[in-house]
Protein backbone atom coordinates (compact mmCIF):
# COMPACT_ATOMS: atom_id res chain seq x y z
CA UNK A 1 0.00 0.00 0.00
CA UNK A 2 1.27 3.66 -1.32
CA UNK A 3 1.87 6.11 1.77
CA UNK A 4 3.58 8.61 -0.07
CA UNK A 5 4.34 10.18 -3.50
CA UNK A 6 7.97 11.05 -5.09
CA UNK A 7 7.65 13.76 -8.28
CA UNK A 8 10.31 14.22 -10.94
CA UNK A 9 10.00 18.45 -11.77
CA UNK A 10 10.90 18.69 -15.35
CA UNK A 11 8.67 17.07 -17.70
CA UNK A 12 6.53 15.70 -14.93
CA UNK A 13 4.95 18.65 -12.69
CA UNK A 14 6.36 21.22 -15.03
CA UNK A 15 7.51 22.21 -18.20
CA UNK A 16 10.19 24.66 -19.66
CA UNK A 17 8.70 26.87 -22.18
CA UNK A 18 10.16 26.55 -26.13
CA UNK A 19 13.38 27.19 -27.00
CA UNK A 20 11.73 29.90 -29.24
CA UNK A 21 10.20 31.57 -26.06
CA UNK A 22 13.43 31.10 -24.58
CA UNK A 23 14.96 32.65 -26.89
CA UNK A 24 12.66 35.79 -27.66
CA UNK A 25 12.62 36.60 -24.17
CA UNK A 26 16.42 37.16 -23.86
CA UNK A 27 15.91 38.94 -27.14
CA UNK A 28 13.27 41.55 -25.96
CA UNK A 29 14.99 42.09 -22.38
CA UNK A 30 18.61 42.88 -24.42
CA UNK A 31 16.85 44.58 -27.02
CA UNK A 32 18.02 42.76 -29.52
CA UNK A 33 15.80 42.71 -32.94
CA UNK A 34 16.72 39.67 -35.58
CA UNK A 35 15.32 38.99 -38.69
CA UNK A 36 12.73 35.81 -38.78
CA UNK A 37 15.64 34.01 -40.86
CA UNK A 38 18.47 34.84 -38.16
CA UNK A 39 16.21 33.96 -35.11
CA UNK A 40 14.87 30.75 -36.93
CA UNK A 41 18.27 29.63 -37.68
CA UNK A 42 19.33 30.58 -33.66
CA UNK A 43 16.76 28.71 -32.39
CA UNK A 44 17.80 25.64 -34.55
CA UNK A 45 21.13 25.48 -32.92
CA UNK A 46 20.21 25.75 -29.62
CA UNK A 47 17.67 23.27 -30.06
CA UNK A 48 20.88 21.15 -31.79
CA UNK A 49 23.30 21.58 -29.15
CA UNK A 50 20.53 20.87 -26.29
CA UNK A 51 21.34 24.42 -24.91
CA UNK A 52 17.69 24.92 -22.87
CA UNK A 53 17.93 23.52 -19.47
CA UNK A 54 15.07 20.98 -19.25
CA UNK A 55 14.58 20.62 -23.06
CA UNK A 56 15.50 18.23 -25.37
CA UNK A 57 19.22 16.64 -24.83
CA UNK A 58 21.98 17.90 -27.31
CA UNK A 59 21.88 16.37 -31.01
CA UNK A 60 25.49 17.01 -31.35
CA UNK A 61 27.51 17.14 -28.24
CA UNK A 62 31.45 17.97 -28.83
CA UNK A 63 33.30 15.21 -27.07
CA UNK A 64 35.63 17.82 -24.99
CA UNK A 65 32.35 18.29 -23.06
CA UNK A 66 30.70 14.91 -22.59
CA UNK A 67 32.20 14.66 -19.01
CA UNK A 68 30.60 17.78 -17.97
CA UNK A 69 27.52 17.33 -19.65
CA UNK A 70 26.74 13.67 -17.77
CA UNK A 71 27.96 15.19 -14.57
CA UNK A 72 26.06 19.09 -14.85
CA UNK A 73 23.23 17.98 -12.27
CA UNK A 74 26.00 17.31 -9.45
CA UNK A 75 26.55 20.63 -8.42
CA UNK A 76 25.33 24.57 -9.44
CA UNK A 77 28.96 25.44 -10.97
CA UNK A 78 28.78 22.37 -13.41
CA UNK A 79 24.97 23.06 -14.46
CA UNK A 80 26.09 26.42 -15.20
CA UNK A 81 29.00 25.75 -16.86
CA UNK A 82 27.66 22.98 -18.86
CA UNK A 83 24.98 25.20 -20.48
CA UNK A 84 26.56 28.11 -21.15
CA UNK A 85 29.05 26.05 -22.95
CA UNK A 86 26.51 24.63 -25.34
CA UNK A 87 24.67 28.03 -25.60
CA UNK A 88 28.32 29.22 -27.30
CA UNK A 89 28.80 26.04 -29.45
CA UNK A 90 25.38 27.10 -30.85
CA UNK A 91 26.95 30.49 -31.54
CA UNK A 92 25.31 32.84 -28.59
CA UNK A 93 28.32 33.10 -26.63
CA UNK A 94 26.89 36.83 -25.81
CA UNK A 95 23.63 35.71 -24.32
CA UNK A 96 25.23 32.24 -22.95
CA UNK A 97 24.73 33.92 -19.65
CA UNK A 98 21.57 35.79 -20.10
CA UNK A 99 20.34 32.77 -21.30
CA UNK A 100 20.86 30.40 -18.29
CA UNK A 101 19.82 33.37 -15.85
CA UNK A 102 16.40 33.17 -18.04
CA UNK A 103 15.53 29.38 -17.35
CA UNK A 104 15.39 29.37 -13.40
CA UNK A 105 12.58 32.57 -13.57
CA UNK A 106 9.45 30.97 -13.04
CA UNK A 107 7.91 32.30 -16.05
CA UNK A 108 10.11 30.42 -17.80
CA UNK A 109 8.21 27.32 -16.47
CA UNK A 110 4.50 26.25 -16.57
CA UNK A 111 2.84 23.56 -14.53
CA UNK A 112 0.94 21.11 -16.03
CA UNK A 113 -3.20 21.65 -15.59
CA UNK A 114 -3.40 18.83 -13.39
CA UNK A 115 0.00 19.48 -11.28
CA UNK A 116 -1.67 21.78 -8.58
CA UNK A 117 -4.72 19.48 -8.45
CA UNK A 118 -3.28 16.50 -7.97
CA UNK A 119 -1.16 17.79 -5.40
CA UNK A 120 -3.93 19.26 -3.74
CA UNK A 121 -5.68 16.31 -3.69
CA UNK A 122 -2.71 14.35 -2.13
CA UNK A 123 -2.35 16.79 0.65
CA UNK A 124 -6.51 16.58 1.16
CA UNK A 125 -6.00 12.93 1.08
CA UNK A 126 -2.94 12.53 3.51
CA UNK A 127 -0.08 11.45 1.03
CA UNK A 128 2.93 13.20 1.68
CA UNK A 129 4.71 14.02 -1.54
CA UNK A 130 8.39 15.13 -1.97
CA UNK A 131 10.21 16.17 -5.07
CA UNK A 132 13.14 14.84 -6.42
CA UNK A 133 14.76 16.47 -9.54
CA UNK A 134 18.60 16.49 -10.93
CA UNK A 135 19.23 20.03 -11.03
CA UNK A 136 21.83 22.85 -10.91
CA UNK A 137 19.81 25.42 -8.94
CA UNK A 138 17.52 26.20 -6.68
CA UNK A 139 13.89 25.57 -7.70
CA UNK A 140 11.81 26.29 -4.73
CA UNK A 141 11.11 29.83 -5.86
CA UNK A 142 9.52 28.61 -9.44
CA UNK A 143 6.92 26.52 -6.82
CA UNK A 144 6.25 29.13 -5.00
CA UNK A 145 5.82 31.55 -7.47
CA UNK A 146 3.03 29.08 -8.78
CA UNK A 147 1.36 28.78 -5.98
CA UNK A 148 2.78 25.10 -5.34
CA UNK A 149 5.34 24.78 -2.67
CA UNK A 150 2.80 24.38 0.24
CA UNK A 151 1.61 21.65 -1.59
CA UNK A 152 5.17 19.78 -1.42
CA UNK A 153 6.59 18.38 1.68
CA UNK A 154 10.54 18.35 0.52
CA UNK A 155 12.70 19.03 -2.07
CA UNK A 156 15.82 16.48 -2.59
CA UNK A 157 17.93 18.30 -5.78
CA UNK A 158 20.73 16.67 -7.48
CA UNK A 159 23.09 19.82 -6.77
CA UNK A 160 22.68 20.23 -2.83
CA UNK A 161 22.80 16.55 -2.49
CA UNK A 162 25.83 15.83 -4.41
CA UNK A 163 23.72 12.78 -5.88
CA UNK A 164 21.98 12.73 -9.58
CA UNK A 165 19.57 10.00 -10.68
CA UNK A 166 19.72 7.57 -11.60
CA UNK A 167 21.81 7.16 -8.41
CA UNK A 168 20.21 4.96 -5.42
CA UNK A 169 21.19 7.54 -2.89
CA UNK A 170 18.89 10.35 -4.07
CA UNK A 171 16.14 8.10 -3.92
CA UNK A 172 16.92 6.87 -0.39
CA UNK A 173 17.49 10.51 0.77
CA UNK A 174 13.96 10.55 -0.24
CA UNK A 175 12.09 7.89 1.38
CA UNK A 176 14.42 8.85 4.68
CA UNK A 177 13.01 12.62 3.77
CA UNK A 178 9.42 11.06 3.71
CA UNK A 179 9.99 8.48 6.78
CA UNK A 180 8.68 5.64 4.27
CA UNK A 181 10.12 2.24 3.46
CA UNK A 182 10.71 2.32 -0.49
CA UNK A 183 8.04 -0.59 -0.99
CA UNK A 184 5.26 2.22 -0.02
CA UNK A 185 6.49 4.43 -1.86
CA UNK A 186 5.58 5.63 -5.46
CA UNK A 187 7.86 7.06 -7.79
CA UNK A 188 6.38 9.52 -10.63
CA UNK A 189 8.67 10.71 -13.89
CA UNK A 190 9.07 11.22 -17.42
CA UNK A 191 12.51 9.95 -17.65
CA UNK A 192 12.74 5.69 -17.59
CA UNK A 193 16.12 5.59 -16.92
CA UNK A 194 17.01 8.57 -14.71
CA UNK A 195 13.81 8.06 -12.69
CA UNK A 196 13.51 4.14 -13.34
CA UNK A 197 17.07 4.54 -10.64
CA UNK A 198 13.79 4.79 -7.80
CA UNK A 199 13.40 0.86 -8.55
CA UNK A 200 16.64 -0.49 -7.99
CA UNK A 201 15.76 0.33 -4.44
CA UNK A 202 12.40 -0.99 -4.07
CA UNK A 203 9.99 1.58 -5.15
CA UNK A 204 7.03 1.70 -7.52
CA UNK A 205 7.37 3.63 -10.80
CA UNK A 206 4.66 5.35 -12.98
CA UNK A 207 5.67 6.78 -16.15
CA UNK A 208 4.71 10.06 -17.74
CA UNK A 209 5.22 11.66 -21.01
CA UNK A 210 7.11 14.48 -21.25
CA UNK A 211 4.53 16.70 -23.84
CA UNK A 212 3.89 20.36 -24.00
CA UNK A 213 1.69 21.29 -21.21
CA UNK A 214 -1.27 22.29 -23.69
CA UNK A 215 -0.82 18.66 -25.00
CA UNK A 216 -0.93 16.28 -21.68
CA UNK A 217 -4.17 18.11 -19.46
CA UNK A 218 -4.67 15.04 -17.57
CA UNK A 219 -1.10 12.96 -17.42
CA UNK A 220 -1.09 12.72 -13.57
CA UNK A 221 -4.87 11.06 -13.19
CA UNK A 222 -3.41 7.65 -12.63
CA UNK A 223 -1.23 8.71 -9.95
CA UNK A 224 -4.33 9.20 -7.70
CA UNK A 225 -6.19 5.74 -9.08
CA UNK A 226 -2.84 4.32 -7.74
CA UNK A 227 -2.93 5.30 -4.79
CA UNK A 228 -6.35 4.47 -4.53
CA UNK A 229 -6.31 1.26 -5.38
CA UNK A 230 -3.21 0.46 -3.51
Amino acid sequence: MFKGVMFDFSGTLLRIESTEEWLGAVLAAAGISLTDEEFAHRVQRLTEYGALPGGSAPRHLPRRLEAMWHERDLSADQHRLAYTALAREAGLPELAQALYERHMTPAAWRPYPDTEPTLRELRRRGFPAVVVSNIGWDLRPVFRAHGLDDLVDAYLLSFELGAQKPDPAIFRAACDRLGLAPADVLMVGDNRIADGGAQDIGCTLHFVDHLPVDQRPCGLAPVLRLLQSS
